[in-house]
């Protein structure tokens, strides 16, 4: 696709495809309003031949990648949106209750902190390097290792779920 060229509907298809199988691979779940994750998927083709990488279609990219990096689809906030709202902020993802229908989609916050903020986080975590920023946590299954706030709700290699994690460092 070129960056003045709007995808195709076969670009769509190949997409979503790959982007629902491995989200399922992975524990996730996409949106099951197919028009509407469509048109989600749509803007990560147009963000993509304009910036060169899938940046989320629901924020504003600077067009920079490295400033960018937290809001490349999957975005950075996708699990703890998931967590606390049941959807990622632009709803491509989702929780299986949700999926399943015994939970509604409602609007989720945006969690993306503002430039400076986000500065003032990277500066921080470079200078923190011996005292880590974040709890790192290690499935008990699978010995998959993460540094986050809080535990992935699936585990993305072997799907164990939350619970089964534990405070690594």
């Amino acid at each position: 696709m070129t960056p003045n060229a709007a995808p195709t509907d076969t670009e769509i298809t190949a997409l979503h495809e790959k982007l629902n199988r491995e989200a399922e691979e992975g524990g996730y779940h996409l949106n099951p309003d197919l028009a509407f994750t469509r048109d989600l998927v749509r803007g990560l083709l147009v963000n993509t031949a304009r910036y060169g990488y899938p940046s989320c279609p629901c924020r504003l990219a600077s067009g920079n990648k490295s400033k960018d990096l937290d809001i490349i689809c999957p975005c950075d906030y996708r699990d703890p949106d998931l967590i606390e709202h049941g959807a990622c902020y632009c709803a491509l993802y989702v929780s299986g209750a949700i999926l399943a229908g015994t939970q509604k989609l409602r609007p989720v916050p945006e969690r993306r902190p503002s430039p400076d903020q986000r500065k003032a986080v990277r500066q921080v975590r470079t200078a923190s390097i011996g005292g880590l920023a974040y709890p790192v946590w290690r499935c008990r299954v699978c010995g998959y290792l993460c540094a986050r706030k809080d535990p992935p709700e699936i585990c993305p290699v072997c799907r164990a779920t939350k619970e089964r994690f534990e405070r690594f460092i």
